[in-house]
């Protein structure tokens, strides 16, 4: 009598899991489907790869653009990045945003809910019951900084002006200086030279 009602107690509780607590041990990220499209990027399964880590678009997405450090929207099931991006960079920081918020760090599930308690961010586990701050994470996303270089033509914000009349742009740690621009105008700048994190560039033709 004891031994089946500790079966049926455990066939009712197997039965009441989550099927993500079921089938973690089948958890696959999707690889990053990436097409370069002239001057832009094509993240062709990014809807397939939310689904999977069962999280919202908008909030991967606003973790991918802040991450690579670019602009890009979402049309229809994929995303559309501007400029180029690898495929090496886009999953490099979804392997970054399942780390930080998806996996659980007590027992490495991704069976996890994302729930707001006050302005923090909270992860739960269905499986194992642990609860985090999304702050509190085992590892930060490796941040790959996008090199500027010396022939490439770059579109920028001029955000300043210089004390000999030149425009001043920023790109990732990089001051340029373009003569000729004006503060608040965006233009396409060729990057003439590089010295150390110090640019100088014109206003391109093209």
């Amino acid at each position: 009598m004891q031994s089946g009602g500790y079966e049926d107690l455990l066939k009712r509780a197997k039965a009441n899991l989550p099927k993500t607590v079921e089938a973690h041990e089948r958890f696959q990220i999707p690889q990053a489907d990436i097409q370069i499209e002239g001057k832009t990027t094509i993240l062709r399964n990014f809807i397939d790869i939310c689904e999977a880590i069962n999280r919202s678009p908008d909030q991967v997405l606003a973790y991918l653009l802040r991450e690579i450090g670019t602009a890009g929207v979402l049309e229809d099931r994929r995303v559309v990045f501007k400029g180029k991006v690898t495929t090496t960079q886009v999953q490099d920081r979804i392997q970054g945003y399942v780390d930080n918020y998806v996996l659980c760090t007590e027992c490495n599930r991704p069976d996890t809910r994302l729930i707001k308690e006050g302005r923090v961010a909270i992860l739960e586990c269905d499986a194992c019951g642990a609860r985090r701050s999304v702050r509190a994470i085992k590892k930060q996303a490796k941040v790959e900084e996008v090199a500027l270089e010396e022939g490439k033509v770059y579109e920028l914000m001029i955000q300043d002006i210089g004390r000999k009349g030149d425009g001043i742009a920023k790109k990732d740690r990089y001051i340029i200086y373009v003569p000729g621009t004006t503060k608040g105008s965006i233009a396409k700048i060729y990057i003439e030279k590089i010295t150390g994190t110090v640019a100088f560039g014109h206003v391109s033709r093209e």
